[in-house]
């Protein structure tokens, strides 16, 4: 019996074109074009400088990889279809992406007992062109990648390895291909061939001079991930050699950046890289504080100072002694608190609010504001003496825009805190929603990207990705491109459009009675301007005048061949 293949529409839905972006789609993973003949230069390079084993062990793990990839696809695709349509999507995926005409000549497979079999024949396979253009005529068959495919993809299909080999290659000299796909147990030398799909002695080594290369770097330069600081970008690590620089001093340390960047951590790692770090780490929000009470907070307070002082009690300064102190939004300090934190910084000594005596203290300073110091002195909101106090030492923390190479470490991160925050198991992220991430603006920094990331944990399911639609529930969507029924772009119908289609055919209406009644509609929204109703419809008014007329001339034919009640006459 001649296998056939079920209508492929719902696939090649899957397959979308976003030109603005520059990005390819399958579904959720992202792809590429390529031309056949990178490929074969990718080929021979491997061929001459690693040895053909090597070679066609990379070439195999790579195309394992993405039938690995398609075989997801295949499990959720389709429900209700019977359990050989749901194998087949994967040479009709094969197909689609353009590795070769595949068509089916034997399938049978029993999923529970594990048992499979299966041949296929391959026209124009990519591959064996390729390999044909740059050696010639061969003796052995040389489609490892789509061989890598056939067998990941069957191998995730029936959870157990599936080993094709392949019979009859076109780089061989035929005018086709021929593969035939069975447990690996099953064949004679089985165990020959495993090697393709394991772990590559080659990258082994690769990745052992790797791990030495960071061993040597990290002798030489301080490890980055510091109280919960990640980052690897030019600009994040210009910030960090900074802090570095500074960490043992009893310098005062200005740190600024915009709202959301981190400054509260960058304080904290200043804090643990310092002699200070045994001691405590005390941060205040000064934005936050009442103006009438900041000096008491600060300062502390007498008992009796003012009404509702009870009793005394020690101010941020006190309980920072021997540490490190952080104020946060220290721009929105008041003039009069100013002034005494200025004597704080000169004399080393404070004072409380309704005392008489000074109290010595030994804490180290950091200030943080995202407000420009220089432009609050000229509108006389901060005093220019402090200005110069806190400036010993600025810091200037990045925005996320600045550092775009860093989103996905902190995105990672973060993912490994919140799915442990909130008792969730979370795959990772989805290429799209990878993509938006590096793609949106961040107005609110690394403080944006965190609650982001939380809300992505929390409307993902229970071990599946997080995709783009759980970080940016409200993103519009925007019409994809792919391709039609006959393989031309095309734009594709979203989801609302498919439900808008499917509500008329449902309404029984005729093509006639719809159009009528849009045009209608139209008019009606213009409050009859016949001008601003073609604009509605995309037309111009001589169109939409000729399609209302054409449709009354109808309406008035229609009634007239209605049979009519002459009342006896």
């Amino acid at each position: 019996m001649t296998l056939k293949y079920p209508p492929d529409s719902d696939l090649r839905r899957l397959l979308r074109f976003e030109p603005d972006s520059g990005a390819i789609w399958m579904g959720d993973r992202r792809m590429v074009l390529m031309h056949t003949m990178a490929l074969a230069a990718l080929r021979q390079d491997l061929l001459s400088s690693i040895g053909p084993e090597h070679a066609r062990r990379i070439l195999t793990r790579m195309g394992y990889a993405s039938g690995l990839c398609d075989a997801e696809y295949a499990k959720k695709m389709r429900p209700g279809e019977s359990l050989k349509d749901s194998f087949l999507i994967g040479p009709q995926l094969h197909m689609l992406e353009g590795a070769a005409r595949v068509t089916p000549v034997k399938l049978t497979f029993d999923i529970p007992a594990g048992q499979f079999y299966g041949e296929f024949r391959w026209d124009h396979s990519w591959e064996a062109y390729a390999h044909q253009q740059k050696f010639g005529v061969v003796v052995e068959a040389a489609c490892w990648t789509l061989l890598g495919y056939a067998s990941g993809y069957t191998s995730a299909f029936m959870g157990r390895l599936i080993l094709f080999k392949e019979t009859i290659c076109a780089a061989c000299g035929a005018d086709h291909c021929h593969i035939v796909g069975r447990p690996i147990e099953q064949w004679p030398d089985g165990e020959a061939h495993r090697v393709y799909f394991g772990d590559d002695s080659l990258v082994e080594k690769m990745e052992i001079l790797q791990l030495q290369v960071e061993a040597l770097k990290s002798s030489l330069e301080p490890t980055v991930p510091v109280g919960r600081l990640v980052g690897a970008s030019d600009a994040f690590r210009k910030a960090y050699t900074l802090m570095g620089k500074v960490a043992q001093t009893q310098v005062t340390v200005l740190l600024t950046g915009e709202t959301g960047v981190g400054k509260e951590r960058f304080s904290r790692a200043l804090h643990e890289l310092s002699a200070r770090s045994a001691g405590p780490f005390v941060a205040v929000n000064c934005a936050a504080l009442p103006s009438e009470l900041i000096e008491a907070e600060l300062f502390g307070v007498e008992k009796g100072a003012y009404t509702g002082a009870h009793a005394s009690r020690s101010g941020r300064f006190e309980r920072a002694d021997g540490g490190t102190l952080l104020l946060d939004e220290v721009g929105e300090l008041p003039l009069a608190a100013q002034a005494k934190l200025l004597r704080v910084l000169q004399e080393g000594e404070i004072e409380r609010v309704g005392g008489e005596t000074t109290r010595k203290i030994d804490v180290r300073l950091v200030a943080a504001t995202n407000i420009d110091l220089e432009e609050a002195v000229r509108a006389g909101r901060f005093r220019r003496d402090l200005m110069y106090r806190l400036n010993v030492y600025p810091i200037c923390i990045p925005s996320l825009r600045e550092r775009r190479a860093d989103i996905e470490p902190l995105a990672q991160s973060m993912l490994a805190r919140f799915s442990a925050l909130h008792h969730k198991r979370v795959a990772g992220f989805g290429e799209r929603a990878m993509q938006a991430l590096q793609q949106h603006d961040w107005p609110g920094n690394v403080r944006e990207l965190e609650n982001l990331v939380e809300r992505g944990v929390i409307l993902a399911n229970q071990g599946g990705m997080i995709e783009v639609e759980h970080l940016f529930p409200n993103q519009p969507e925007t019409a994809p491109t792919g391709l039609d029924a006959h393989g031309q772009l095309a734009q594709l119908p979203s989801a609302g459009d498919d439900e808008l289609c499917a509500r008329i055919l449902e309404s029984g209406r005729s093509l006639q009675e719809v159009e009528a009644q849009l045009l209608d509609f139209a008019v009606t929204r213009a409050r009859g301007n016949l001008s601003e109703a073609a604009r509605l419809l995309g037309l111009t008014r001589a169109q939409l005048a000729y399609r209302q007329k054409s449709h009354h001339a109808k309406a008035d034919r229609a009634d007239a061949d209605r049979p009519h009640d002459l009342g006896g006459v």
